[in-house]
């Protein structure tokens, strides 16, 4: 009866079905056929509802508001000027302060659409007015993206949480030193490509010196507000003082603050369309999550898990070759599924089997939501590809092909981290 329901689940999605709609339909196709298992339409409806009624998931909808008001509130300009004035010299300094840009913006936003929304906005015009190739500067910018969903806070660690009962706070100390060690793979293409292909000195050493010019206290005094926000949340997180749901909430009054009496970027009418934005944003995925949390159940009932367990422990008996499995199926799953609902459906599941071949929890969350990162500047479907796409008036295939250099950059730290642990685990057994 498992099997079924993975069929019925993988069919609609060739379909084409909506995943929330193939989730349901594969949940009560059972009881449809005449059978006993599954669930009927009040059990779905009651175990959507009792799924997702739990305060953690409050955050989620936090973070995405708080991104979209930092977004407006132009805070990825003010980061990206920190970054340019020190690295901004070298070869290749420009692309890896838009690199660094999307790094910290991560721990702004939580999410990798809005990271390459935000981040994009600013950096591709830019960098095409010093002589970037435009798909260059998209592809990096869409890959980059992803490292949104790996530094904390981050939206796919809450839901990691909420799918498997581990600590959030420790996911979140899981996701920093990963992050950097992508960032830094992601940089050294970067400058690889520009050394190689060249770079207009002239037009960056003009840029530089006008910014520059300001003074490096000045350009400090007007980044701190937006340098603070990541160390405000995370460190009341790790302080002890408030829980990750209550620095979301956090997130969102100072990103208000900043661009409203700070900056001055916003006003106090556009506050309803940022809470319009969030809500549509949030909206699909909250549906998905409710019934993927059903699904979830329906498979637990069913003894899913309990299946797959046996047949892969049975099957292989390394838990190198076990990870290397996962990650791959990960990786493909990630061109065709939102990052969302392959946590909440999968991460149940496989937890107990790596955990038998004694893989760490926090560091088996890592590996899932950064090979699920690069899902969302992989085609077919990845949501970044189409978001730098639009910013760039290029199709998103077009930036796909000059994004793969950087997915593979991606790749080869992604299997790193995979197979050492120590990058997940270091600030977590150091008791950070």
């Amino acid at each position: 009866m498992s099997a079924l329901i993975f069929i019925v689940f993988a069919a609609a999605l060739v379909l084409g079905m909506p995943i929330a709609m193939s989730m349901v339909l594969s949940t009560v196709i059972p009881r449809l056929l005449g059978t006993t298992m599954g669930s009927s339409v009040n059990q779905l409806i009651t175990n959507s509802f009792s799924g997702a009624d739990t305060t953690p998931i409050i955050a989620v909808p936090l973070f995405i508001l708080a991104g979209v008001i930092m977004a407006e509130g132009g805070i990825s300009r003010k980061l990206f000027n920190v970054f340019a004035y020190f690295v901004g010299g070298f070869t290749g300094g420009l692309p890896c302060a838009v690199i660094l840009t999307c790094l910290f913006y991560g721990a702004i936003s939580g999410s990798g659409p809005a990271t390459t929304a935000a981040v994009g906005a600013m950096a591709i015009p830019f960098l095409v007015e010093l002589g970037y190739d435009k798909t260059f500067s998209a592809g990096m910018v869409a890959t980059a993206g992803g490292l949104g969903v790996i530094i904390p806070p981050s939206i796919p660690f809450v839901l990691y949480s909420l799918a498997t009962g581990v600590s959030t706070s420790a996911l979140f100390l899981g996701g920093v030193l990963p992050g950097f060690a992508i960032g830094l793979a992601l940089m050294a293409y970067a400058v690889y490509y520009c050394g190689r292909r060249g770079e207009d000195r002239k037009k960056i050493n003009f840029k530089l010196a006008e910014l520059r010019g300001q003074g490096f206290w000045k350009l400090a005094k007007d980044s701190f507000p937006a340098l603070m926000s990541p160390i405000i949340v995370l460190g009341g997180i790790y302080g002890g003082v408030v829980t990750p749901t209550e620095a979301a909430c956090i997130s969102v009054f100072y990103s208000l603050i900043v661009s409203l009496f700070v900056y001055k970027t916003i006003t106090f009418s556009s506050i309803l369309p940022f809470l319009k934005g969030a809500v549509k944003t949030y909206a699909p995925l909250c549906f998905v999550l409710a019934f993927a949390i059903a699904f979830g159940r329906v498979l637990t009932l069913l003894k899913a898990p309990a299946i797959v367990s046996d047949f892969v422990l049975g099957n292989f008996s390394s838990a190198g070759t076990v990870m290397f499995i996962i990650v791959i199926v990960f990786l493909l799953m990630g061109m065709v599924m939102d990052t969302g609902p392959a946590i909440v459906i999968l991460a149940p599941i496989l937890l107990p089997i790596v955990k038998t071949l004694g893989i760490h929890p926090v560091h088996f969350g890592v590996v899932m939501v950064c090979c699920l990162s690069i899902g969302l500047a992989t085609p077919p479907f990845g949501l970044d590809l189409f978001v730098a796409g639009t910013l760039a008036d290029t199709p998103p295939m077009t930036v796909a092909k000059k994004a793969m250099p950087f997915i593979i950059a991606f790749a080869i730290a992604l299997f790193g981290i995979t197979y050492v642990p120590w990058l997940s685990l270091a600030l977590l057994q150091r008791g950070f």
